[in-house]
This record gives structure tokens, sequence and C-alpha cells, in this order.
């Protein structure tokens, strides 16, 4: 698979990455034998990079990645984060950071952390503070790069000016075009990669969507504008319009969706996140595809302003 620079430090990750979310938390019920099946699957067809969190199963979801990719190790790239209580509120108190990234190491089971996030802005905690508490695992050779997820500009600068940021995390579809754009400048003034996650709306561009009555209590998805009842339908028909323009190409609409974000910047990497081995496939394959300017454009006339209802709650 084409590989992406994402900085200028250094890192690369294979256009389509892995996000490890669903394996823990988020989706429904998962199976750990199956979600390792399918990390190891996107492995064998050249995925690299693979993401995850503290926050997905609080510790669980690292484990079960860690587990899945011992014994290919050093052959990817592992990106997990920081910054959150167990109520979901913003923690990058730096005696907090030290501790989370200590317990990340023991959970992932390895001695350096490829690429380490901060997972939301701290209004409580300076940046610097937050970047410099970083940069000290950077110098103590447990962390490789860093990165920031959900920042906005004044962030990513004040972060960058303490120690180089190699990529932002940050949510872009179909169904979310406009929230990345304004940072798109200063992305490419700093030399800063972008890691585009929910690169199928959560699911809403999987070609599965259903209405949130189908989905169990803790499933994010039922707290989504997007699954909202005033919202739904015309989402539903929105995909429905695009996966028109998906089949007439012979092509899936998860694959369309995420061959449209590689189109859109050559240093975007998605990372979807299946715990289907099958669909995993499906997914990676989106790596081959080139839209004609004609799909990009009919694409951008079926959602000119992305989904109805906006990406939050």
């Amino acid at each position: 698979m084409e590989q992406r620079i994402l900085g200028t430090q250094g890192l690369t990750a294979s256009a389509i990455g892995y996000g490890a979310m669903g394996t823990a938390i988020g989706y429904g019920p998962s199976d750990d034998t199956r979600s390792i099946t399918a990390i190891r699957h996107a492995h064998e067809l050249g995925v690299t990079h693979f993401d995850t969190a503290q926050m997905y199963g609080w510790g669980e979801g690292e484990k079960l990645l860690g587990h899945a990719l011992a014994p290919i190790r050093d052959e990817v790239t592992i990106a997990t984060k920081f910054g959150f209580t167990p109520a979901f509120a913003p923690n990058s108190q730096l005696d907090h950071i030290r501790e989370v990234v200590e317990s990340s190491l023991r959970n992932l089971n390895t001695d350096v952390i490829d690429v380490l996030y901060q997972h939301v802005p701290d209004p409580g905690v300076p940046i610097e503070e937050v970047v410099g508490v970083m940069k000290e695992f950077v110098d103590a050779g447990k962390v490789k790069y860093l990165g920031l997820s959900n920042a906005d500009e004044n962030t990513i600068r004040r972060a960058h000016a303490v120690h180089p940021i190699s990529v932002l995390q940050n949510e872009y579809s179909l169904f979310a075009p406009h929230d990345i754009a304004p940072l798109f400048p200063v992305l490419e003034e700093l030399g800063i990669g972008l890691v585009a996650y929910s690169p199928l709306a959560r699911g809403f561009l999987s070609g599965a969507a259903k209405s949130r009555d189908h989905y169990t209590a803790d499933d994010f998805r039922r707290r989504l504008a997007w699954w909202k009842p005033e919202n739904y339908d015309t989402n539903v028909a929105i995909a429905g319009k695009l996966t028109e323009v998906a089949e007439s190409r012979g092509v899936t609409l998860a694959q369309l969706a995420l061959a449209w974000l590689l189109a859109q910047k050559d240093y975007i990497v998605p990372i979807p996140g299946s715990r289907d081995p099958g669909r995993v496939a499906q997914n990676i394959a989106a790596a081959d595809l080139a839209l004609t300017a004609d799909v990009l454009a009919r694409t951008a006339e079926i959602a000119p302003d992305g989904g109805r209802g906006g990406r939050l709650h």
C-alpha cells in the first residue's frame, strides 16, 4: 500500500490506517477474537498504522491492540491518546499525563509509543505545559512523535512552538467535510499531517446504517445528531445518492467515502475501524481507487454541507 508522510519529523503511515475504538467502546458488543482477526488481517493487506486511546475501554482497547500486534510490532506504528476522565471530561493535568502514558506503555506491551496525542484540549492546562510533558517522553525514548486531536489553530501553533507536532487527528468525512477545512493552511505551513477519524461518519457511510433504535443503549450513535429522527431520513437519502455514484463505478459507498478523503490532500490518512475482516478488506481496497473529477464534483453536489444535523450531539 502507498505510504504517506505525516509531518516533517519522519513519521510515515499506510494510506489507510486502522482505528481501534470500536473494539472496546462505542459501537455495541464486540468479540475480542474477531477484533484481533480483523486487526491482523488489516496488516496482512498493507495497513501499518493503528490507532487507539486510553479512553477506549480505559486500557482494555490498548491491551487488545497490543496483543493483536505483538507478533508484528516492529512492522507497524501504534498511536494512542491521553486526556479524559472516566466521566469523559478533559484531564491533561501534568501528573495525570505521566500516569496515563506509563500505563499505555504497559497496556500496549511496548517500549515505545510511535505517536502520542492529547485527545482533547484541556482549558485548565496551558498547551505549552502539556506538550512539555509529552516532550519528556520523547526525550526519554518512550515516544517517537507527538500529535494533537480536536485542536484549533491557536492550540496547534502554540504546541508546535514547544515541540514539533507531526500529526493532527480530527473528524473528517463526506458527512463532516467543513470543520477541518480552515486548518489546512496551518497544517501545510507547519508541515503537519492529518489523520482522519470517523472517515465513514460513525458508520453512516458504511452502507449498513440503521436507525438509532437498532443500537444498544451504550452505542455512541444513539446520541449523535445524524441519527436524530428529524435528520435520519434526510441522511439516509444523501447516503443513498452517494451509493448510486459508488455503484456506477463498481465500488461500495465506504470505498467511495475513503477514496474521496485520500483525494483531498496527500498528507491525509483515514483510519476506518471495522471488527469484520471482510469489511476491513473492502475498506483497504479504497487505497487503490482514483476518483475522477466528475465523481468528486458529483459527491460535492450531493452532500455540499455534509450530513444533516452536524456530527455532534
